[in-house]
């Protein structure tokens, strides 16, 4: 037997005792899906059952209705806001745009590309207590090229206003799955 040989059968049981030893550790991981099956009995089913239970209130501007809109359909599952709420969802939604390059071209400096940062602040109250049982704020960016033609840039800008309210409804649905599931 050669050298290799040897080295080769002392690594597969150096590695064997290792992943014996590693077994106690492994089977101590509570890693659980966040999100189930409503019908089964587990504690997953009760975090979509909260969530399909939430009311959002209305909001005024067109990327909050968004924001709002991905919501009611995020939590509902398709099925549309619930008829009698557990909870209300108070949303407060702002977005920045800025130019983030300027190219000359000419004598002119038009921006070239832009960045809109969305930010919503939330506040999860119980609708019979009015007890707040969430709130905080989350924020998301999204980039888009402005174009030299004005409806063009008019549209990239909407584009990215729906991006950007996609996104943060997909991230206020997970942190709002999170704070109920404690």
């Amino acid at each position: 037997m050669s050298s290799f040989d040897r080295f080769l059968s002392v690594a597969r049981r150096r590695a064997a005792i290792f992943l014996v030893a590693a077994l106690p550790f492994a089977s101590a991981c509570t890693v659980q899906p966040l999100y189930s099956n409503p019908s089964s009995g587990s504690p997953q089913a009760a975090v979509t059952a909260d969530l399909s239970a939430i009311a959002i209130k209305p909001v005024k501007q067109r990327y909050a209705q968004q924001v709002r809109n991905h919501l009611i359909f995020l939590f509902g599952r398709g099925a549309g806001q619930p008829a009698s709420p557990a909870y209300s969802l108070t949303l407060v939604v702002t977005a920045v745009h800025q130019s983030a390059a300027v190219v000359q071209v000419g004598d002119d400096n038009e921006p070239t590309a832009g960045t809109v940062t969305m930010t919503a602040n939330y506040s999860l109250a119980a609708a019979s207590s009015g007890e707040v049982v969430a709130s905080g704020r989350r924020m998301i960016s999204a980039q888009y090229d402005v174009p030299r033609q004005e409806f063009a840039a008019y549209r990239a800008r909407l584009n990215a206003e729906d991006r950007a309210a996609r996104e943060l409804a997909e991230l206020l649905n997970l942190t709002l799955a999170q704070e109920l599931s404690k």
